[in-house]
């Protein structure tokens, strides 16, 4: 009985190891038990912070959002961090249109 154990055991394993690694790998992405395709991964969970539309980098009122300074307009111009502390305003050309001064 444990010669006959063994040699299915030994012949399933063959099968498995025989069978096209491709189908395991396709079965795998569609499997409900792969992390990537759960609902309870984090990353597909609604509660995630970046899928919420409460995350500030969501938000229309982010001012880097379509790198525009006013909401998300786009034609108003980007700020960038000045030397020294404060910004520098630059329009949506480039080119620098004012400052906000900040002190260290």
């Amino acid at each position: 009985m444990k010669k006959l154990i063994l040699f299915l055991t030994f012949v399933s394993l063959g099968l498995v190891l025989l069978s096209p690694a491709s189908s395991w790998a396709e079965r795998w992405e569609d499997s409900p038990y792969n992390w990537n395709n759960s609902p309870n991964n984090w990353e597909n969970s609604p509660g995630n912070w970046k899928n919420s539309p409460n995350n500030w980098k969501n938000s229309p009122n982010n001012w880097n959002r379509n790198n525009g300074i006013y909401g998300n307009s786009g034609s108003w111009g980007y700020i960038t961090p000045k030397a020294g502390g404060g910004f520098n305003i630059f329009d949506d050309s480039g080119n620098r249109i004012g400052y906000v001064s900040g002190g260290r």
